[in-house]
């Protein structure tokens, strides 16, 4: 994000159509330099309404080896982003310019209408064509007050492919006739959207834990699905060395399947200061699930006691996370970022095809999942529909994903396009680059520099 920065009124520098000045803004690291640009609201309707892009850079640090640009695509890698990371970036700073923007999503998040941010229902897991239907309606009826109540003729053009056309806007703009690329997290929906409408403009592309819009996301849920078990798994495994755990000496995988039949039959009554009453179904607990250990198993030890709590009536410890995420996933201003991009479920029976899946893999977890319910409603065609991306022309890209976590996704992206490699690091985390990790920061480097691959099989190990 570059919420903040401003550009100075001196140290002006014209390249095209961008006015490069000075960052004139607290913490902008010295050499920064700001500049806007102005996109259409609807790519299709270019002479319309207008929304102003606001874009940061690194120059390179020995201009006649300069390579170009790496520009950030989507979530992540915005230059304050990478600025206040733990990543040594000063070898890819020699060769090129680090670009980053705020994306249209910036410019929604800011100006979205008060009727957008409640939610429009609560968020259940639907058992039957009657509750999917009333959870639809609903949803519709609160996107269609916020779409009323939108100023900025952004509500039907946060998706991908619009990310896209701003993001070739700003190579143009740029003057590059090809860049460098890297995206992170949903960032993967945009860095498909691109490589499908300009992959000629590709120079290299590196995908650091991505989603990968193009297989669907229930497609994406259930290859999740056996990393949430053996996520669980490695909590047990250390729960049962632990005598800190609040489930030590017990097993913690059983103990906390019994705590999601148990919600489900009996829902926990809860209260949290920020979110207000609500109750702990088994479907709402597991969306609980730490992602990472934290320092000194941090996670670990506040997850066993709340979950030690749960079981005996007392749900408080996931009271604040748990009702966050219903309320979250039923805001349509949250849920219209990602709506265009085909996240829902068309229907109770994609729903119920999703569930007899999942049951095979996960029976635990087999629910719908949560961060696409909240699309159920949709009232707009999907602009950016799941599909194959197509390959031709594309150069090789680089993933890194942790095999805790984003490896499964990444790899589906890279396995799409001939003589891509996806890195495994072995262990916890997301977003390699900006951790600090060095091996993956090597890799990455030596590929945007180079276009050097490594080995296919790679793996960093945990450091």
């Amino acid at each position: 994000m570059l919420i903040g920065m401003a550009p100075a009124a001196s140290a002006a520098r014209i390249d095209g159509p961008l006015r490069w000045q000075e960052c004139d803004s607290e913490g902008a690291p010295a050499g920064m330099q700001c500049a806007a640009i102005e996109v259409p609201a609807d790519w299709a309707k270019p002479q319309g309404q207008k929304i102003t892009l606001e874009l940061a850079r690194l120059p390179a640090t020995e201009p006649p080896r300069r390579l170009g640009s790496v520009l950030g695509i989507s979530s992540g890698y915005g230059i304050q982003g990478l600025t206040r990371s733990a990543a040594d970036l000063s070898e890819l700073r020699r060769r090129f310019d680090l670009v980053g923007y705020d994306t249209r999503t910036t410019t929604w998040i800011a100006r979205m209408p008060q009727a957008c941010t409640q939610p429009g229902a609560s968020l259940h897991d639907p058992r039957g064509t009657k509750e999917f239907a009333m959870l639809a309606a609903a949803m519709n009826d609160a996107f269609k007050e916020c779409q009323k109540a939108d100023t900025t003729g952004l509500f039907a053009h946060l998706d991908a492919l619009s990310i896209a056309r701003d993001t070739e806007a700003i190579r143009q703009a740029l003057g590059e006739d090809r860049m460098s690329f890297m995206a992170s997290g949903v960032g993967g929906a945009a860095a498909a959207a691109y490589a499908r409408l300009f992959p000629q403009r590709i120079r290299a592309m590196y995908l650091d834990g991505v989603n990968n819009q193009t297989r669907g996301w229930p497609s994406q849920r259930l290859l999740a699905l056996p990393v949430l078990q053996r996520m669980f798994t490695r909590f047990a495994e250390w729960c049962a060395k632990a005598s800190a755990c609040a489930l030590h000496g017990e097993d913690a995988e059983r103990v906390w399947r019994r705590l999601l039949r148990d919600a489900d039959r009996h829902p926990i009554p809860v209260t949290s200061s920020q979110y207000g009453d609500g109750k702990l179904t088994g479907w709402l607990l597991t969306s609980t699930l730490p992602l990472d250990p934290g320092p000194q198993n941090a996670n670990w030890l506040t997850f066993a006691d709340a979950v030690d709590k749960a079981r005996r009536g007392d749900g408080s410890g996931f009271a604040d996370q748990a009702l966050f995420n219903a309320r979250y996933a039923a805001t349509p201003g949250a849920q219209v970022m990602s709506c265009g991009d085909d996240r829902g479920y068309a229907g109770y029976a994609q729903l119920e095809d999703f569930r007899r899946k999942a049951r095979k893999i996960a029976p635990e977890y087999a629910g719908a999942a949560i961060d696409a319910l909240g699309c159920t409603g949709w009232p707009l065609p999907v602009a950016n529909p799941s599909r194959p991306l197509p390959t031709h022309g594309l150069p090789p890209f680089l993933g890194v994903g942790t095999t805790w976590f984003d490896h499964t996704s990444t790899s589906s992206f890279t396995s799409m396009i001939p003589g891509s490699v996806t890195v495994a690091y072995d262990g916890p985390g997301h977003v390699m680059y900006l951790s600090g990790k060095k091996c993956p920061i090597r890799h990455a480097t030596r590929y945007l520099i180079n276009l050097t691959l490594p080995e296919p099989g790679t793996v960093c190990h945990a450091e």
